[in-house]
């Protein structure tokens, strides 16, 4: 049985001041006890090409080393025209690509949660839906319940940027012990 879990997570924008961000900010802070929630960011992640593949920038490298030792993975995804970010897309692609030879995936068979996030009234649900389906590629454990899916988040921030609503933040935490508990199961 796994002992101390790890958690890493990734926030699919860029923007310093980013809803997705302060998501996975307040994820971090709810993870249960008995947890390491590391953030990853992607924003040193060149434009994915295959030629790469023989060579990946250390920036690609550091992160999926992270998502490699971790034992979850939490995506927090705005919603961009009907769909998740193409920077979160092109991170997806580069970290999930093998080199030189070793067709290591980071997202395969693991226990992975899911949250979106928008000021608008559907919460990324289409952004949330698109990105399950290219972790069913990826063969990620994607969870299925509880869904995290955050409408008028602008409105959910105190005046620091930090997700306040708890109700959301209850909602957060109760996905992030599935996710323990999934793990835990694939352990046992």
């Amino acid at each position: 049985m796994v002992e101390k879990i790890k958690i890493a997570g990734i926030a699919g924008s860029l923007r310093k001041g980013a809803y997705s961000k302060a998501v996975l900010n307040a994820a971090k802070e709810l993870a249960p006890e008995g947890t390491d929630f590391e953030i990853c960011g992607i924003e040193d992640i060149p434009p994915f090409n295959q030629d790469m593949e023989g060579n990946m920038p250390n920036s690609v490298k550091e992160v999926k080393a992270k998502l490699m030792a971790a034992d979850a993975i939490v995506i927090v995804t705005p919603e961009y025209n009907f769909s998740f970010p193409g920077v979160l897309k092109n991170a997806i692609d580069a970290l999930s690509r093998p080199e030189g030879g070793k067709s290591a995936n980071p997202f395969d068979s693991k226990p992975l949660a899911i949250m979106s996030n928008s000021p608008y009234m559907l919460g990324g649900s289409r952004a949330y839906y698109q990105l399950r389906q290219v972790f069913v590629y990826l063969n990620a454990n994607v969870l299925n319940r509880p869904e995290v899916i955050i409408p008028f988040v602008n409105d959910k921030l105190d005046k620091e940027g930090r997700l306040s609503d708890e109700a959301t933040r209850e909602h957060i935490k109760k996905q992030l012990e599935a996710l323990v508990q999934a793990v835990r199961k694939k352990s046992a």
